[in-house]
């Protein structure tokens, strides 16, 4: 799926439907599941909140993550990862939430599919510091397609 082009159609532009080309970046059948919720195609009040909610667990969940690098507190990375490949996987945020899986896995000490390893403490940090950055860059991705898609410019 990984390079393959996904567009929705995003009938909250004012008297046209358009679509939108979220690239591997949303998964749009997730999405859309979302969208359909929504009362009012135009402001889509539903899904904007559960969006913008989620832009606010992420900032607060990175800063935590950040924390527990520096004091090397695997668990709660663990924890954290857990927590933000749900939110990320009910947006349809394939990419974030893979990601935050493999935190989730090298936080518990296993290897990245979740198997038992002999990883080290300091391999497992090694490896979650690399996977956070990327995955900073993914979310920026992400915030970027979204928050164009409910018309905000910030």
């Amino acid at each position: 799926m990984a390079g393959r082009a996904e567009a929705v159609k995003d009938p909250s532009e004012t008297g046209s439907v358009g679509t939108l080309d979220f690239g591997d970046i949303v998964d749009t059948n997730t999405f859309e599941q979302i969208l359909e919720m929504d009362e009012d195609e135009e402001e889509r009040e539903f899904s904007r909140s559960i969006v913008y909610g989620f832009f606010e667990q992420v900032e607060v969940t990175f800063k935590q993550m950040d924390g527990c690098l520096e004091e090397r507190d695997l668990a709660q990375l663990s924890s954290q990862g857990h927590f933000l490949k749900g939110s990320s996987a009910t947006l349809g945020l394939t990419k974030i939430k893979d990601s935050c899986e493999k935190i989730q896995h090298y936080g518990a000490r296993k290897d990245e599919s979740g198997s038992p390893s002999n990883l080290s403490e300091e391999e497992c940090l090694r490896r979650i510091r690399a996977i956070l950055k990327d995955v900073k860059e993914e979310y920026k991705d992400a915030e970027r397609v979204l928050r164009r898609f409910y018309h905000d410019a910030s």
